[in-house]
């Protein structure tokens, strides 16, 4: 009894100091850019309806509402413009823009370690959104986002290990001016993580400020437009089948300066896009394949995501359902049309309704997210942090996401079976004269880190050691683990010479 007791106290000493180690990037158990795809909750000849459908809607119906130059650019592309004021797209036109679309996209870290290869079915989680508020935690409330809190947002994002880019997920609502808001957005996160970043502008004349903005940061427009590092987030239509006048004419400044777009269709099944969730899917697809055309006439093989993002909607109350398994749904069957045209591609998941970081937020954010990774969604976007139907964004949330995000990917990542993982070897070896069990072996010890995935904050401790250490609560470790990284400055800092001269030339919000 003796010698068992020693030898697993051993095992227990030499995993501690295995856990202890740094663990390098490369022997990670998960890592950016996994590939999904197992899950198709469409059959083949779905896929095909639903294709079929959005070719009939794109040539029957059209779309409206295109600014000029979009109209020329579409009509040069083949597109015809109808007396009722509708583009219609022919099946030729469609097909000749899927042939000249991009399909190996490279979203651009300000930092190369961070750069995202979007292919195949290669699967990468970030935040999004436009909320409007921040909820506070300790108070259980909610108040309206601040340049601060995106910044500070950035800074979390920048040291979570999982998540592996930041979208805008709020809204500066501290600043007025809507040309400042849109550049001080990009410095906010710019200067706050150095992961790609996804953002907005309001007006087509503002796209030229952040411009500016970034060839300063990138050392010049060539050192720009060699890797952008930011790129636009583009809601170019107004379901159903209408074109956003001024977001088009925003993705058209966007293009023509270099940077990377995210074709945006977010209709709401049952308000602005069909009720039923194959529906919803067709007018998505119809409308991105059309910005795809749009894109192409203007710049063939520009890097653009197909970004399809159909919402859930409560029939009962016309309330969002962000959180709900039709939205999980929806999600993943847009993910398994990206993977039939081959194009890169996005879709919302992991958003919850709940208001507060509580048991529901968790089992919402878990059922998208989990799905949306195995149908090999290429950008996971609000993955984390977004509450209360998009309307609330969570310092503490977008922490306690990046341990969900983790067990996420592992479920990604599946089983892997081989001759060492069948491990008939270390059976014989520990049963056979052996101390009949696995702990603190070689092969355990050897695969603690490139097989398992530990919770940062989760708490696995018994009732007993969770009672010895004062029972903690989750939120308050999300809030000291926030509190923690906040008071490091930020590794996305500028050097100060370029940040004094981004100052001079632009009114920021943020305090040095």
């Amino acid at each position: 009894m003796t010698d068992v007791i020693s030898r697993r106290s051993g095992g227990r000493a030499a995993r501690r100091a295995a856990r202890a180690a740094p663990v390098a990037a490369e022997a990670r158990s998960i890592k950016p850019g996994m590939s999904g795809g197992q899950y198709r909750p469409l059959s083949d000849d779905q896929v095909k309806q639903i294709h079929e459908a959005a070719l009939e809607a794109l040539e029957t119906i059209g779309l409206c509402d295109a600014p000029q130059s979009g109209i020329d650019c579409l009509v040069s592309a083949g597109c015809i413009a109808g007396d009722d004021g509708r583009i219609r797209f022919p099946r030729a036109v469609v097909e000749d823009a899927l042939g000249k679309a991009c399909r190996d996209i490279t979203l651009c870290g300000r930092d190369p370690q961070h750069d995202l290869h979007l292919n195949g079915t290669r699967v990468h989680f970030g935040t999004a959104g436009a909320a409007v508020n921040m909820v506070d935690v300790e108070g259980r409330e909610y108040r309206e986002s601040t340049v601060q809190d995106l910044h500070d947002a950035a800074r979390i994002t920048d040291v979570l290990n999982n998540i592996h880019f930041l979208q805008r997920p709020m809204v500066c609502r501290d600043i007025l001016d809507n040309r400042e808001m849109d550049y001080n957005t990009v410095y906010a996160t710019v200067s706050g993580t150095t992961k790609h970043i996804g953002t907005s502008f309001t007006e087509p004349d503002f796209v030229g400020d952040a411009l500016e903005m970034l060839h300063m940061i990138a050392g010049g427009e060539a050192e720009w437009r060699a890797r952008p590092f930011v790129s636009n987030s583009n809601c170019f239509v107004v379901p159903p089948l209408k074109f956003a006048t001024e977001a088009c004419q925003v993705m058209e400044q966007c293009i023509a300066g270099g940077m990377p777009v995210l074709l945006l269709s977010a209709g709401m099944a049952g308000a602005t896009a069909p009720s039923t969730v194959a529906g919803a899917i067709v007018q998505a697809t119809a409308e991105c394949l059309a910005g795809l055309v749009y894109v192409n006439a203007i710049k063939p093989g520009h890097p653009a995501i197909f970004g399809t993002w159909p919402f859930g909607l409560d029939l009962r109350t016309g309330a969002m359902t962000g959180g709900s398994g039709e939205q999980a749904l929806l999600t993943s069957g847009c993910a398994q049309m990206h993977n039939f045209y081959g194009l890169p591609g996005g879709a919302a998941a992991g958003m919850t309704d709940a208001k507060l970081p509580d048991m529901q937020a968790g089992w919402e954010q878990m059922c998208s997210n989990v799905l949306a990774g195995v149908a090999g969604l290429n950008m996971v976007y609000e993955s984390v942090g977004m509450h209360a139907s998009l309307l609330g964004f969570c310092h503490e949330s977008l922490i306690l996401g990046d341990d969900l995000l983790g067990h996420a990917q592992r479920v990604l990542r599946g089983i892997e079976v081989d001759e060492t993982t069948l491990a008939l070897a270390q059976m014989r070896e520990v049963c056979l004269g052996g101390p009949g069990h696995y702990l603190g072996t070689r092969e355990t010890l050897a695969r603690m880190e490139t097989d398992y995935v530990y919770p940062t904050l989760g708490d696995r401790s018994s009732p007993k050691e969770w009672n010895e250490i004062g029972k903690p609560d989750l939120n308050n470790r999300a809030i000291a683990r926030k509190e923690e990284i906040l008071s490091q400055p930020s590794g996305a800092r500028f050097d100060p010479a370029l940040d004094k001269a981004l100052r001079e030339r632009f009114n920021i919000h943020l305090k040095p």
